[in-house]
């Protein structure tokens, strides 16, 4: 998926910033403040702000992995110039299959907003689910140039809400909401922090937009510090009026009860919009590498040659790739639904990859990257990884499994193909 000198990347700086804000921002910001504050109360300030810090190596790691080796494949290209073939099969199958997993959790968030201004309940939620991801299919089916512009206008409406959210909800700010500080102990605390790692998880998609960077040497590294700033305001600014402001009366919309508390119940339908404006791009992003991870993987014989048909008859755009993220998506929303179960029900399965891709990618950086601060950087992500992993918990096992089929499929192929070259043709 590296591109030739023909073909350069067309992405900037701005539309850069814009697709990692969107990735790493996410929905985390309108749902994962409740969830952080229900499972530690206030101590989950400690997690969001111990999830920043490790999110300033782990940003700088994988913009200069980016940097240096742009290509579709992202951390699988990284684990197979690192560890081999194996370790890129089982992280690109792992990551890539978890996609779809995780989009019904991540449009579910902005349904609840949905159902919650207009009614309907469960099943306003099913279906706001499948329209987003259709829409999100749609806008990368039209190509990145796109779905990048799209998302440039999508990040500064959000971002201009976020901090109008937070500015008119510190004036009611209660101190006193802020105590007992641990009312489930530090366990708590660990709890939050294996749901916030979706709020954090992003940097490592974006590395697989690298090669669609006009300038990736300059380009990544900006786009990552804007977008890095960015999101420490707008996560503990929100994060914090979440707790000191509704306390223990924290619904699935903490950003609606914010804006609607401060303004009045008409910033409810705003709030809306500011939900599902978040959902549509952090999907985006994920659609757009998820997709160009399928078709790197296809193109190294490690997935179906399928997924990369289209990108060797000379497409721009991994459209094969894309469908079966799209339509994996709505298959599992489908049995969600049916399931009776959440739209969230998956959540701890996708930050499980996130976290096992976080570990493969950093490591893959201690030996890919040179000395000084970037392997410094590598180092002190690596080990940051391992600790989510650890918090992650049995969740992370299933990620492990996918991606050992993913081995055993690609080694069973690799096989077969070495007995066909090896058999002689009749009549030679």
């Amino acid at each position: 998926m590296t591109p030739d000198p023909a073909h350069r990347g067309t992405l900037g700086v701005l539309q850069g910033t814009a697709l990692t804000l969107a990735g790493v921002l996410g929905t985390g910001v309108i749902a994962l403040p409740a969830l952080a504050a229900h499972a530690a109360g206030p101590a989950s300030l400690v997690a969001w702000a111990a999830l920043l810090v490790v999110s300033v190596p782990l940003s700088a790691t994988f913009a200069a992995l980016g940097a240096k080796y742009p290509d579709g494949g992202g951390v699988a290209t990284y684990a197979r110039l690192a560890f081999g073939d194996h370790a890129a099969t089982l992280v690109g199958w792992a990551f890539f299959l978890a996609i779809p997993i995780g989009a019904p959790v991540a449009a579910g968030f902005a349904a609840s907003y949905v159902a919650d201004a207009v009614g309907g309940g469960r099943t306003t939620e099913v279906l706001v689910t499948a329209g987003v991801i259709v829409v999100v299919a749609v806008m990368n089916w039209l190509g990145i140039q796109v779905s990048a512009g799209v998302q440039l206008g999508i990040a500064a409406v959000i971002a201009i809400l976020l901090l109008v959210a937070i500015v008119v909800s510190l004036p009611r700010v209660d101190t006193g909401n802020l105590t007992p500080f641990l009312p489930h102990g530090w366990s708590g605390v660990g709890s939050a922090a294996a749901l916030l790692v979706w709020a954090f998880a992003g940097w490592e998609i974006v590395s697989s937009l690298s090669a669609e960077y006009r300038d990736p040497a300059r380009d990544i590294r900006r786009a990552t510090a804007m977008t890095l700033g960015m999101v420490t305001v707008l996560y503990l600014g929100i994060a914090f009026t979440t707790v000191a402001v509704l306390s223990g009366h924290v619904s699935r919309a903490p950003l609606a009860d914010l804006l609607a508390g401060a303004l009045g119940g008409w910033a409810r339908p705003v709030t809306t919009v500011v939900a599902v404006l978040l959902t549509v791009g952090a999907i985006n992003t994920y659609f757009a590498g998820a997709s160009r991870l399928g078709a790197a993987l296809s193109l190294t014989g490690t997935m179906p040659a399928w997924l990369a048909s289209d990108i060797r008859a000379g497409s721009r755009t991994p459209r094969h790739a894309l469908s079966v993220v799209a339509l994996g998506g709505l298959a599992t929303t489908a049995v969600v639904a049916v399931l009776g179960r959440r739209t969230d029900a998956t959540l701890l399965v996708t930050t499980g990859t996130f976290a096992l891709v976080y570990v493969v990618g950093t490591a893959a950086a201690v030996k890919l990257l040179p000395g000084g601060w970037p392997r410094a950087a590598a180092l002190v992500s690596l080990l940051a990884s391992v600790v989510l992993v650890v918090l992650t918990g049995p969740a992370v096992l299933l990620p492990i499994c996918t991606g050992l089929a993913g081995v055993l499929w690609s080694g069973k192929r690799r096989r077969a193909a070495d007995r066909g070259r090896l058999q002689v043709p009749q009549g030679m």
